[in-house]
């Protein structure tokens, strides 16, 4: 993992001092609540349905095992809400006839975030000084400017991997915090890095997606797709650039933001991201864009040419811990040991071939441990879990973890002869559920049940879904498949992208919900990056699981050869899907009449 430098630990500080003084202002009445809202915002802090949120950065989520137990922390002492707020938030719950609001827990998200949905902002500064102490902080996790770099969450383990790019999602970092030019965007700006040649980023879905490649000479650059977003407009980005000099990526950018800066849309915030100004200037765009670099780089100097020494200085960070190197013969008796466990318990067998992914280290797994599970929203830890995953990552991964884009946690390091150790405490812990990539490991949007802009609650339907697949035999048989949940067109929960998709709407003041098939996010079990096409008109909440049901048996049905969810949907189109959802939502109406 990257350290902070001494500039580093002392910036994060001083961000947390500074906020601690714009709040105490704010308290006191020196400042006004519309000036105080821009600063809370550019340091993580919203306000949402009930009461305020926090948005805590992970760059391209890496995270250590301190960092988690200081969240732990953070979920234990000050996830709580004041009374009266709960109370009132309880009571609306129960007139819907259900409760998906627990304290004392942290969220992961999509964007391999964490939030927190209850910590009343008095106690904000405290929460900043204790994520400034193991260098964490929630710097530009809001507000229109380039928010969180993500990647892929196997970055630098995984077995098809060309460049490790965690290092330039580093540098990306580092020169795109509080970038003055950056800071008053016409929209928020959203930036992902993969060097693999699976595409395990999303990267089409970005506002600038950077694929590290080497060309026919062996040098490094990057394929640059520009214009991706989710929203009110699904969009995939473009290639604008086949190949870039690794050096050049930040000049390059500067170009790319420059020219949305520029003409991007302010006057309207539904058609302010760069994918409306892409798509509606073409090749235009791309020219001023090329325009712009020439002149940076010619007339200006290239001023953000990453230098050699410092890239070497960076990468020096993003290397292979001591713990995890062994021997070739070492290596062999571990794999032959796991062998024998996996024969001897068909649990265990299962849990490996789901959740232990290949590692460019013969020697090592990246293990996920899933946070999808009955009665727990989609993505969810409790303060006890994030301390007991520290204490994993610590014994079997070197110390260090990522946050997926899937909401689970990730063990990049873990030894093959520790394997059957860590499924069984991982299983103690409930962590072990073997349903990654299958229909449970969904991703869910917090929903209605906590944010003020959802027209509808993610966490029941997840819920009910859930409940309704428990069988692990039957998830098999229906193979791999993405569920995505968003509450609202914001697409926080990237309903487009979904296999299946399901996306809350308002009708007439009641929840209501849209189901899209044939989404896919770029990765090799879905395809290039696509959006979903609706089934017919949206859903009530009660016909939704049953919608869902007969679409997956209608797959069952239809399916060839052990084909995937998707490459049915590709193959047949969507009509037998359509009759079956209509089907579902007739017998839902004649069962209540």
């Amino acid at each position: 993992m990257y350290q902070y430098t001494e500039f580093d630990h002392a910036f994060v500080h001083n961000r947390a001092a500074q906020f601690r003084d714009q709040l105490e202002r704010w308290q006191s009445g020196k400042i006004s609540e519309e000036e105080f809202r821009p600063l809370r915002l550019q340091n993580g802090w919203y306000v949402q349905r009930y009461a305020p949120m926090l948005r805590v950065a992970v760059p391209y989520g890496e995270i250590s095992s301190a960092q988690f137990r200081v969240l732990a922390r953070i979920a234990r002492e000050y996830d709580e809400p004041e009374a009266e707020v709960y109370k009132q938030a309880m009571d609306i719950q129960g007139k819907l006839g259900t409760h998906y609001l627990p304290t004392h827990y942290a969220h992961f998200t999509t964007r391999t975030n964490v939030q927190f949905n209850w910590i009343p902002l008095s106690k904000a500064a405290d929460v900043m000084d204790l994520l400034a102490s193991v260098n964490m902080h929630g710097i530009q996790t809001s507000g229109n400017c380039i928010r969180n770099t993500t990647t892929d969450e196997r970055a630098g383990v995984a077995v098809d991997e060309i460049v490790d790019p965690r290092p330039y999602a580093e540098i990306l970092r580092q020169w795109t915090t509080l970038h003055p030019e950056f800071a008053f965007l016409p929209r928020k700006f959203k930036i992902a890095v993969t060097g693999a040649t699976e595409d395990r980023a999303a990267t089409g879905w970005h506002d600038v997606g950077l694929h590290v490649i080497k060309n026919e000479a062996g040098e490094v650059g990057f394929r640059v797709f520009v214009g991706g977003g989710m929203g009110r407009t699904p969009v995939v980005g473009v290639v604008i650039r086949e190949f870039l000099p690794w050096n050049q990526i930040m000049n390059y950018i500067e170009a790319i933001v420059r020219v949305y800066n520029r003409y991007g849309r302010r006057d309207n915030k539904y058609k302010a991201r760069i994918k409306i100004l892409v798509k509606s200037e073409g090749q235009a765009y791309i020219d001023d864009v090329e325009e712009e670099y020439r002149q940076i780089v010619e007339i200006d100097g290239g001023p953000h040419t990453v230098p050699q020494e410092e890239f070497d200085r960076v990468k020096a960070f993003f290397t292979e811990p001591e713990i995890a190197r062994s021997s070739a013969e070492e290596t062999e008796a571990a794999h032959r040991l796991l062998a024998q466990h996996m024969a001897e318990n068909p649990a265990f067998a299962r849990w490996v071939e789901r959740n232990a992914a290949p590692h460019k280290n013969p020697a090592l797994r990246a293990v996920t441990l899933s946070f999808k599970r009955r009665l727990q929203a989609p993505g969810d830890a409790s303060a006890d879990q994030l301390d007991a995953v520290a204490d994993l990552v610590d014994r079997y991964s070197s110390g260090e973890a990522r946050v997926t884009h899937d909401q689970n946690v990730l063990l990049p390091w873990v030894p093959v002869a520790q394997l059957h150790a860590l499924w069984k405490d991982a299983r103690d812990l409930g962590l072990a559920s073997t349903n990654v990539h299958l229909l449970t490991d969904m991703i869910a949007c917090p929903g209605g049940d906590f944010c003020a802009l959802a027209n509808a609650r993610s966490l029941p339907i997840a819920e009910a879904i859930t409940e309704r697949y428990q069988d692990l035999d039957e998830l098999d048989d229906i193979g791999e498949i993405d569920l995505h949940i968003s509450g609202c067109i914001n697409s926080c929960g990237h309903h487009h992208s979904g296999h299946i998709g399901i996306l809350g709407v308002d009708k007439d003041g009641k929840e209501w919900y849209q189901v899209t098939l044939g989404g896919a996010d770029g990765s090799a079990l879905s395809g290039p990056a696509v959006a979903g096409k609706a089934i017919g008109p949206s859903f009530s909440a009660a016909e939704v699981p049953d919608v869902i049901e007969a679409v997956l048996t209608t797959y069952r049905d239809i399916r060839e050869n052990g084909e995937t969810f998707i490459n049915t949907v590709r193959r047949v189109g969507l009509d037998p899907f359509k009759a079956a959802g209509n089907s579902a939502r007739f017998k839902v109406e004649e069962a209540v009449s």
